[in-house]
């Protein structure tokens, strides 16, 4: 068995380094594969060499160094470890040593060089070689045939705290996400338009590294000084300033003949959608004397209308408070029931009469558990937090109505949480609106405490699905063995969803990634408060929106994805003129399995930047197996 010994692995056009990540998506090896790339070695998990297959059939060959450590020494005890663990001896006979004062400690010493030179060719111990990535993987390549392929995702058991840590670093990294979003989009559509306006590459290229640089290892994960959040929460106001500058540049070139006044002409409103489906939702207006009114409008899928007279919806949203305090609400398209504390103890899907909360239950149930890593304070939350749950029950204010029907439904009420913690919800429904919104804000004052909202639902599944990076996996909602057990904590984006044939609930949100479902129990992981390595972690204000949706059939087929987007895509609106105009749009898909997620210029045109035409990148992702083509 030869060892490729490797004190630095740089970056090659083939191969690509990840060194202590806290676990790898499955989606990770379509990106690379895009970008060339055919070899992956990465810091130890399972296996050692194999082929690792994306959640679209996307292959690399992948290496974990046996040694599991980026820091050895180059002793013979450690050749011999690295030996004895390789998995995969026997398929393949190579396989990576590396050593040095790793995880920022300055690299390999001369004494360690001499070790590994005196072990090039000695009797008991592996043959050792300096080597390159490049060199190691084309030795592997060649004894590949016979190599294990792993699909999916490699889960990491440690460090699930880091989904929930710095809830506001979280909150900043999705808002600049669709503000960046948005400005390509706007920008794009705006230059295509031809009326003189240029896209803002630079700019959105300078925005872009910042919001990247604030996806470092330690910093989007919460595990970070006070220090760097402080940074990383001033790049997140300078992405929304100059965002919202930039977006107003492209909405007034993209539609500056709607924004002129007129003279007499007021009250007409210009609605821009940047997501790739027609939306008809409820929107919120300035009205006369700076009050702000409710409106339902349609918009073109990514394009604009100019909306002159409010659309009425088939039924208007109604509330109803009950003798014994409860309320319900109803859109005739869901109804829901509330009672005094917030809690959801009925959620009918109205056309079929199916309701999701099961007999005896109650969802929206706030519950605080009591977090006591055993090591690293910001990074882990351990299993045994479970067993400490307490349901939030100290009611503050009772549920009353705020929004009495019509287009819009809403009541609040608030809870203490803990000692010093207190939280104020709306719960909002929309005409026409398939899912129930919770606006919550709350003032965190705790000390390694963390906060989940629970909802048990009606439906029965060995699997949840969760969104991913462009794309969706299912985990398992059983804790059989000890790798369904280590997924008590999970990460997931925008939504996850459990569904049994037929029928279905989701739960959305606009700025969490820490979720689980056991059993028939949906989690959303809220705010933690770790005290090391900033002992002011997650103090202060919070402000997040969720959602929760029943449907019919899969969650592909009842708009899960589209209406996730929708919740963290709001609506653009700015006062027009009252001038008919049609609807127009850029652009539309003709299957819902495709998502058009990105679009914007492709680079300069020519070779200093001018040209006929404009080029652009448009980036789509497939939710289902349907074929679909955009048009």
């Amino acid at each position: 068995i030869e060892l490729s010994v490797n004190s630095s692995l740089s970056t090659t056009s083939l191969t690509r380094d990840l060194w202590d990540l806290q676990g790898t998506l499955g989606l990770c090896f379509s990106i690379l594969a895009l970008c060339g790339t055919r070899h992956f070695p990465l810091a130890p998990l399972q296996h050692h060499t194999f082929f690792w297959e994306g959640i679209d059939g996307s292959r690399v060959l992948t290496h974990f160094p046996p040694g599991d450590s980026y820091g050895m020494q180059g002793r013979v005890e450690e050749m011999l470890k690295t030996v004895k663990n390789n998995k995969d001896k026997g398929r393949v006979n190579h396989s990576a040593f590396l050593f040095g004062f790793g995880d920022g400690g300055g690299g390999p010493t001369q004494k360690m060089l001499d070790r590994m030179k005196r072990m090039r060719d000695t009797d008991g111990l592996p043959r050792v070689q300096i080597s390159t990535p490049d060199q190691l993987f084309s030795a592997l390549e060649k004894d590949s045939s016979q190599l294990y392929t792993w699909v999916g995702e490699l889960f990491l058991e440690l460090h699930n705290g880091t989904y929930t840590t710095q809830a506001q670093i979280k909150k900043g990294n999705r808002e600049c996400e669709r503000i960046l979003h948005d400005i390509e989009v706007l920008s794009t559509l705006a230059m295509v338009q031809g009326s003189g306006f240029q896209y803002p590459a630079s700019q959105l290229q300078r925005l872009w590294r910042l919001l990247l640089l604030n996806q470092f290892h330690d910093v989007l994960p919460g595990s970070c000084i006070q220090l760097v959040v402080e940074d990383a929460l001033q790049y997140y106001a300078e992405i929304r300033r100059a965002g919202a500058g930039l977006q107003q540049e492209a909405v007034q070139s993209l539609c500056r003949e709607l924004l002129e006044p007129e003279a007499g002409n007021a009250g007409s409103t210009l609605v821009v959608n940047t997501l790739p489906w027609e939306r008809t939702e409820v929107i919120s207006r300035a009205g006369p004397a700076g009050t702000e009114t409710l409106g339902l409008v349609t918009a073109p899928s990514m394009g604009y209308a100019v909306v002159r007279e409010l659309l009425l919806p088939p039924q208007p949203v109604v509330v109803r408070k009950r003798e014994d305090g409860s309320i319900a609400m109803e859109n005739g398209v869901i109804a829901a029931c509330l009672d005094v504390m917030g809690h959801l103890i009925s959620l009918q899907l109205l056309d079929p009469q199916r309701e999701s909360v099961p007999d005896g239950c109650c969802a929206n149930q706030f519950a605080l558990f009591d977090d006591v890593p055993l090591y690293w304070d910001a990074w882990d939350v351990m299993d045994y937090h479970l067993e400490t749950r307490k349901p939030v029950t100290t009611l503050l204010k009772p549920l009353e109505v705020t929004l009495a029907g019509g287009l819009r439904g809403s009541v609040t009420f608030s809870l203490q949480i803990g000692k010093s913690s207190t939280l104020t919800q709306e719960i909002i429904l929309d005409a026409m609106c398939p899912y129930l919104r919770f606006l919550t804000q709350v003032e965190w004052k705790e000390a390694h405490k963390f906060l989940k909202v629970e909802f048990p639902v009606q439906v029965r599944s060995t699997n949840a699905t969760y969104e991913i990076q462009f794309g969706h996996l299912q985990r398992p909602t059983h804790w059989n063995t000890s790798w369904d057990w280590a997924r008590f904590e999970v990460w997931a984006h925008k939504w996850l969803d459990l569904s049994e044939h037929g029928f279905g609930v989701a739960l959305l949100n606009d700025c969490k990634y820490g979720a689980s479902a056991h059993g028939n129990i949906l989690s959303l992981s809220l705010l933690r408060a770790p005290k090391s390595p900033d002992a002011t972690a997650d103090m202060g204000h919070h402000q997040f929106t969720y959602a929760v949706m029943p449907h019919l059939g899969s969650f592909q087929d009842a708009g899960v994805i589209q209406h996730a987007y929708s919740l963290n895509f709001p609506l653009h609106t700015v006062p027009a003129r009252s001038a008919p105009c049609p609807p127009w749009s850029a652009f539309s898909v003709s299957s819902p399995a495709v998502v058009l997620e990105t679009v914007k210029q492709a680079g300069p045109q020519g070779r200093h930047g001018e040209g006929r035409g404009v080029k652009l990148l448009v980036r789509s992702m497939a939710c289902s197996s349907l074929a679909g083509r955009a048009s």
